[in-house]
């Protein structure tokens, strides 16, 4: 079944004037950052470009051209990232939490109702004492297994993110040569453990991953 926005009219027909897809990228990779897309909607869109799926669904080819497609469709939109440093002070729940509040931050919504990817909610605010002040977060947040295959908003999200992040792993070839940071993405193939063990850990890695 293809993505639609089922869920998201039934938010917007409640006390909600924009509903927010969010999901998330390079969780699980050695290196890279960690990038959450956002991607909002509101009454009264114009359709959807057609073949927007789960990024994972969709070949690269399609996901670059898509994700123009979903930026001029969308309400609003945004990116944010978390550098592996930042994953090894936060941990990386925390890590993606200030990814997608980086990407919240650049789009003028204060208060939506946000579709999140899974069944364990790192969005939301965590205790006060683990922060020196409390974050305005005002956003409702509903979780729902495999959203970014049944929910619009959240699959538009996953193929913004994924584009997004694989731009920067290309870059990080020039960077950091030798990887092969473009064709695994960050993520622990073969060829990146070869990589690792003959050139060591780079400034790119995850180091609290325990990679060596």
């Amino acid at each position: 079944m293809n993505p639609n926005l089922k869920l998201e009219r039934e938010l917007l027909a409640q006390d909600f004037e924009y509903v927010i897809g969010i999901d998330e990228v390079g969780r699980g990779a050695f290196g890279g950052p960690v990038s959450v897309g956002v991607c909002a909607v509101t009454e009264n869109m114009n359709p959807a470009p057609s073949g927007i799926k789960d990024s994972k669904l969709l070949t690269a080819v399609a996901r670059e051209k898509l994700a123009p497609e979903v930026k001029n469709w969308a309400a609003y939109w945004a990116v944010g990232d978390a550098e592996p440093h930042e994953i090894d002070e936060l941990g990386i729940n925390q890590a993606l939490r200030l990814a997608a509040l980086r990407a919240l931050n650049e789009i003028p919504i204060s208060r939506a109702a946000i579709i999140l990817d899974g069944s364990f909610d790192w969005l939301s605010p965590p205790p006060a004492n683990l922060f020196e002040t409390a974050d305005d977060f005002e956003h409702t947040v509903l979780m729902k297994v495999k959203a970014d295959q049944t929910c619009l908003s959240v699959a538009a999200a996953s193929v913004l993110a994924k584009v997004h992040r694989d731009g920067l792993m290309r870059h990080l070839d020039g960077i950091y040569p030798g990887y092969g940071w473009a064709s695994h993405v960050g993520y622990g193939t073969s060829a990146h453990r070869e990589a690792i063990a003959k050139l060591g850990l780079s400034p790119a890695h995850r180091k609290s991953w325990k990679l060596q």
